[in-house]
């Protein structure tokens, strides 16, 4: 097991000097003060710290060195409680105090410090490194496939789409694969046409870099049957229904299903969850060029449903759903498909809240409540199917979009339902999969939402 260079095992070089951090809330607060000398007593409140949950006070030794950290937090059971100090902490080495106030758990404690390490460094020297953290025990594997899984959303979100197209995208799947001893190959440009993947060709013709189908398959036979589908468009011009410069400009982030597919699928097979799994992206670039898709046209999905083109702009519930219908073939027990679908959804919820669609009752309450238990909540919406009148198409079977600007998550979680079976449990999770400014363990850009949710969904199934 690599740890991250933002942790230090207990043996390693330098561990014994680390910096104690004493962890407290408002109800330690008293009995710590109660302990201290009076020098420490003067310098706490010289430095008016409160314990106000994100407060830091570096304690300083006699020969004027930091000799001690005080944190307060306000949830101990919270993974981003302690977030905010590998960036705001002094270069340095750290451990928290075996006397500290509080205890942290230690696999949430290096989740929440390794997500807090994270920073986006392909193209930028940092001016700094994070602060370093020694772990009391051994590593936790679960702690850090969790952390590897969000950098990996995170670093593929913000990478540039110059550099993370469709064929960088089926690179990154072929090397998780192979990591793990997966299967993966990909269904490339005009054969998405003879293999039956329609909207994902004409979604992505226009572009100079093909179109695809990714498929990614691990696990054993006799396990049960999970299918992942992730939007993978690598970049969205709106096609010709063009996006204005605002709307284009973090378009780079509209793969984050994909993204968040891969990443679930590699913390599965880490962690060796007892399932097979079929992962499916459709990766394409939404372009303009004279073969583009246009508004009129019709395609006749993987399905067999007819589609009109109402917006090029709504491209991703096109791609997904001829591959919502291949993952449905092989009726697996569990179908979750993550897409940067609308903004509606943002409308409704923000950045920070997921909006989770489900057609089966018991699923949907099972991954609430993962969510809620790992602090990684999604919030559900509903399938309300009167809204599917929104989509209606005079010579189509339905529209992928209409002029209604009503409801517009709930139409597009609609949409992509006619292609699920009838008896097929399917979640649909329409996530923003970035940050917009910065919060403790959460940098501006790229975001996991969801994510530890559906890994603890699965494995607690």
């Amino acid at each position: 097991m690599t740890l991250p260079a933002c942790f230090l095992t207990a043996d390693a070089a330098g561990a014994a000097e680390a910096i104690a951090i004493h962890v407290l809330d408002r109800a330690s607060w008293t009995d710590w003060r109660a302990a201290q000398a009076s020098t420490t007593l003067t310098w706490v409140d010289a430095n008016n710290f409160t314990p106000a949950a994100g407060s830091l006070l570096l304690l300083p030794g006699a020969d004027g060195r930091p000799r001690g950290v005080l944190a307060a937090i306000a949830d101990a059971n919270d993974p981003f409680a302690l977030a905010h100090l590998p960036a705001l902490l002094p270069p340095g080495v750290y451990r928290v105090a075996a006397d500290s106030p509080l205890q942290v758990d230690p696999a949430l404690l290096q989740l929440g410090w390794g997500l807090g390490a994270y920073r986006f460094d392909r193209y930028v020297t940092l001016p700094r490194a994070p602060a370093r953290l020694v772990l009391a025990g051994a590593p936790d594997a679960a702690a850090q496939a969790q952390l590897a899984a969000t950098v990996l959303v995170r670093d593929l979100v913000n990478t540039p789409t110059e550099q993370m197209g469709p064929e960088q995208l089926q690179a990154v799947a072929e090397t998780i694969a192979r990591a793990h001893g997966a299967h993966c190959h990909a269904i490339v440009g005009d054969a998405l046409l003879s293999e039956n993947f329609p909207t994902i060709h004409a979604v992505g013709r226009a572009s100079h870099r093909a179109p695809r189908l990714i498929v990614l398959e691990w696990g054993d036979p006799a396990h049960p049957r999970v299918a992942i589908v992730g939007k993978g468009v690598c970049f969205d011009t709106g096609g010709l229904d063009l996006k204005s410069a605002d709307g284009m400009r973090w378009m780079k982030k509209d793969m984050g299903g994909a993204a968040h597919a891969l990443a679930l699928a590699q913390l599965v097979m880490a962690m060796k969850l007892p399932v097979r799994m079929q992962v499916l992206v459709p990766a394409v670039e939404n372009a303009i060029a004279a073969n583009a898709f246009r508004p009129g046209e019709v395609i006749v999905t993987r399905a067999g449903l007819s589609v009109e083109v109402d917006n090029t702009d709504a491209e991703g519930r096109l791609v997904l759903c001829d591959a919502l219908a291949y993952a449905a073939e092989s009726k697996p027990g569990v179908l979750i498909d993550f897409a940067t679908l609308t903004g509606a959804a943002r409308v409704a919820l923000g950045p920070e809240v997921p909006a989770l669609f489900a057609n089966d009752e018991a699923q949907a309450a099972s991954f609430l409540g993962a969510g809620e238990r790992v602090r990684d909540r999604v919030w559900r919406m509903p399938l309300w199917r009167p809204y599917l009148s929104y989509l209606k198409s005079n010579v189509a079977d339905l529209a992928n979009s209409g002029p209604s600007r009503m409801a517009g998550a709930i139409s597009a979680a609609l949409y992509l339902e006619r292609f699920v079976p009838e008896g097929q449990p399917w979640l649909h999770l329409d996530a923003y999969a970035w940050n917009d400014g910065e919060r403790p363990g959460r940098p501006a850009g790229g975001e996991a939402q969801g994510l530890r949710a559906a890994f603890e969904f699965l494995r607690t199934r």
